[in-house]
């Protein structure tokens, strides 16, 4: 059997923001594990990139998504505080397009995932859009924890 693509790859490239948050969400992952456990992520240790960072706290049975911080940069995008809501109770819209997917994908593949809104581009003629990651980490013996950036 062949095995799966995964829907929300990684691109070979990110953008500085996005790999920023890649980088810390590696430096995080203890020993032989795939992933870094929720209780080591701080958006303290983010400075001036916690503006675009989101954390989002995983429930499961059912599985839904809950808004756990947003960073002022997308708040401001998003044109609302969404701070406590849960993901499936809103109405998603630019920079949250196709979250609930993206979300669902990281939990299940247990892995970071990106999504851009916009199709990839020469550099040069590149407008608006933006991109956005995923990264899970682990807690309570499962993904309980997505930590988000958008760029």
């Amino acid at each position: 059997m062949i095995p799966a693509a995964q829907p929300f790859p990684l691109p070979r490239k990110l953008s500085p923001a996005l790999a920023s948050a890649y980088r810390h969400w590696k430096a995080l992952i203890r020993a032989e594990n795939t992933m870094p456990f929720s209780d080591d992520i701080s958006l303290l240790r983010h400075g001036k990139l916690s503006t675009n960072l989101l954390l989002i706290d995983v429930f499961s049975k059912p599985q839904r998504f809950r808004f756990n911080h947003l960073g002022e940069k997308t708040i401001a995008k998003f044109g609302v505080d969404i701070t406590g809501k849960f993901a499936d109770e809103l109405d998603l819209r630019e920079p949250l397009n196709y979250f609930l997917a993206q979300a669902s994908a990281t939990v299940e593949v247990a892995a970071p995932t990106f999504y851009s809104s916009s199709p990839p581009r020469p550099k040069r003629t590149r407008r608006g859009g933006y991109s956005r990651i995923l990264l899970p980490a682990w807690g309570n013996g499962r993904v309980d924890l997505l930590l988000g950036a958008i760029g």
